[in-house]
């Protein structure tokens, strides 16, 4: 039995709703054509009757028939004993849903039975607008929440932005006696098993269904805002775009489509601005799929949640909503065009001509002829590898370029080369031209980290680059960052020295005993990370995957393979007498993938300094086999054992880990450089 109490106030007021305020008239036309609508939708009204001895008064829910004039027709909605409640409970009047507004109907009865009631429509009938926000009928939507140990369960029945009706049953007995107003609870709503919303609400109203255990619940939501990430001091600019897109979604709640202009974007979310009376969107509210539409055909989608909802002016109030989940292209898609709406010259995987983009490289001196030297004969190869990673813009490969006139003047690009890491490399600029060519590309993919350190689709937890300490700089932007930081878990800098294995004949020999070389295991890698925790304390073990568990994992070179690129990771240990003496991680990637090869190299990780150098010499040449050629490059760490064994190098790289937990202490240090690049010129 679905019957109401007293008071219609009752079940249609709830927290923020204004008492009936005022009436009209309004003719029977628009009566008859509202009722029609009604029965369209499938949607009932309420009927209220009053008791013939005891003065007080139920509604019960009927839908409506067709109606084309002064009769209607209403078939009673699920409402068991009527043949008890009307004999003892006569007509009063009618209620039916407008908005936010009541329409109170005094008609006469023809007739009233079991299935239903037929009324002689009034000339005009009582319009109320008693709500400041409209209530939203729901179909299909559960909820569930606790209160005083107890689950209640039942349907959705309306819903506004400030509260909820639900008609809530439990299995426990006594539950319901427990029960108490402005206690809090926890809501969640679903359609189906997909959840939708969950909020801590408080019990605003309640009242008890005659004849069942269930009650109706008027809940309230405690905030208007939603934090799903730390706040954070640097937050990219949201734009203003002119034209402003909309954003088109199916209602998860109601079931109706909205569309919505814009106020603003970013990368990480964007808001809208809606009438208060109309609102619809609730903080909290997952919506399952949101398109952004920039024009006909020009569509962005992703999964988003309403995470604020603020008052504005004249009746508007603006909400916020942040992005959960998108594909990665149209992710890209949606930043290059945020970028170009901030400075025109800033492109982000945009088409490349390539023929344009090797000329830059080798003007601007960042291919200089040792490092043209080492890959010179692959380079046919690297042509067709770098085609693929700018024609083909695949997920694991961001390019930015600074492009003005159709010049290059600035590029850096960024590889997911780890699980939850990003290389950051090829850093140039055409000094001769722009000055802050190269600032702008750098300022560029620091507001592209930015955006994504917090969306899991990215991938994005560290970022991390190589340089040479006398590069100035990178050892200005990245290394000193992280001295003035003195936080090894906030930001590591690991000295490496850089060397070319050359292949001989005594290099491949036997490991003489008690020497050996062997396929690493997990207790190896819990060595390594127990030794670099005490030799730097930094992020390569986290950032580089290699901790017990999950080091011979690599879901990475899956990615890889389907996007036909070559990546491979071998693990060796060297061992003396069973005891572990270094590691040896051999990453093998498509030649020039890196220009200096540091994705395509061995890194030798000693945790004893004692190791002779020609026993380093024997376990890199029987690891050489994997590169197919006479030279190998590769990185030793840590630098003190180079020097302890007096082994000759060529370079000496700087290895920068940056946590983008601490994002916030990095774009403070660099606040002051990138203004000075918008300045500059």
């Amino acid at each position: 039995m679905d019957i109401s109490p007293d008071s219609p106030q009752h079940l249609y007021g709830g927290v923020g709703d204004d008492a009936p305020a005022h009436d009209k008239n309004v003719n029977r036309r628009y009566l008859v054509n509202k009722l029609n609508y009604l029965n369209f939708q499938d949607q009932t009204i309420l009927v209220n009757l009053r008791h013939t001895r005891y003065d007080n008064s139920i509604s019960l829910r009927a839908r409506p028939l067709p109606c084309s004039g002064e009769q209607l027709e209403c078939s009673w909605s699920d409402v068991t004993n009527i043949d008890q409640l009307l004999k003892i409970y006569r007509f009063e009047y009618l209620l039916i849903p407008d908005g936010h507004k009541l329409l109170l109907v005094n008609a006469q009865v023809i007739d009233v039975n079991a299935g239903g009631i037929t009324l002689l429509l009034p000339v005009n009938c009582r319009e109320f607008k008693n709500r400041k926000i409209k209530r939203h009928p729901c179909i299909g939507i559960t909820a569930q929440f606790t209160q005083n140990s107890a689950l209640f369960c039942g349907p959705l029945i309306e819903f506004t932005p400030v509260s909820f009706l639900v008609n809530g049953s439990t299995e426990s007995r006594h539950a319901l006696q427990w029960s108490m107003e402005e206690s809090r609870v926890n809501l969640h709503l679903y359609a189906g098993s997909n959840i939708l919303y969950t909020g801590e609400c408080v019990v605003s109203q309640e009242s008890r269904n005659q004849g069942n255990e269930s009650s109706r619940f008027v809940l309230t939501p405690v905030s208007s805002t939603v934090q799903l990430i730390k706040p954070k001091k640097y937050r990219n600019k949201r734009q203003e775009l002119v034209p402003s897109p909309n954003i088109v979604f199916r209602h998860p709640l109601i079931g109706g489509t909205v569309n919505l202009k814009l106020a603003d974007l970013s990368g990480s979310g964007f808001s809208v601005e809606e009438s208060v009376v109309t609102s619809i969107l609730l903080p909290g509210m997952i919506v399952p799929e949101v398109e952004i539409s920039f024009a006909h055909g020009l569509n962005i989608s992703c999964k988003a949640q309403v995470v604020s909802r603020n008052p504005a002016e004249n009746g508007v109030v603006k909400c916020g909503f942040a992005i959960l989940d998108m594909d990665i292209h149209e992710h890209v898609k949606l930043l290059s065009i945020l970028h170009q709406a901030e400075d025109k010259n800033s492109y982000i995987c945009t088409d490349v001509d390539m023929n344009a983009l090797w000329d830059f490289f080798f003007e601007t001196g960042f291919i200089y002829p040792e490092k043209y030297a080492f890959f010179q004969a692959n380079k046919e190869q690297i042509k067709k590898t770098y085609d693929r990673l700018y024609g083909q813009n695949p997920h694991i490969a961001r390019h930015f370029i600074h492009l003005e006139r159709g010049v290059i003047l600035g590029h850096m690009a960024m590889v997911r080369f780890y699980e939850n890491s990003w290389l950051i490399h090829h850093h140039a600029a055409r000094k001769t031209v722009s000055m802050k060519a190269g600032l702008s590309v750098l300022s560029q993919v620091g507001q592209y980290i930015n955006e994504l350190q917090n969306l899991h689709f990215t991938r994005l937890r560290f970022v991390y680059c190589y340089f040479r300490p006398e590069n100035r700089f990178p050892n200005r932007v990245f290394g000193e960052f992280a001295r003035q930081l003195n936080d090894p878990q906030g930001c590591s800098l690991d000295k490496f020295a850089y060397l070319h294995h050359h292949g001989s004949g005594a290099d491949d020999g036997v490991m003489p005993e008690p020497w050996e070389l062997t396929g690493a295991t997990q207790f190896d890698f819990a060595e390594l990370r127990d030794f670099y925790a005490f030799m730097s304390g930094g992020l390569m073990i986290d950032a580089f995957d290699l901790h017990p568990g999950i080091a011979l994992q690599d879901e990475v070179a899956r990615e890889y393979r389907e996007l036909g690129f070559k990546k491979e990771k071998h693990y060796y240990a060297l061992r003396r007498e069973g005891s572990l003496k270094a590691l040896i991680m051999a990453n093998c990637t498509d030649a020039g993938f890196n220009m200096a090869n540091l994705t395509n190299c061995a890194i030798f990780l000693a945790l004893d300094e004692s190791i002779p150098a020609d026993i380093m010499n024997l376990a890199l040449g029987q690891v050489s086999g994997l590169y197919g050629g006479d030279e190998m490059p590769v990185l030793i760490y840590p630098f003190s054992f180079v020097e302890e064994q007096s082994i000759r190098y060529e370079k000496v790289y700087m290895l920068w880990i940056l946590n983008l937990h601490n994002s916030d202490d990095y774009f403070r240090f660099c606040d002051g450089l990138f203004k000075g690049a918008k300045a500059a010129d």
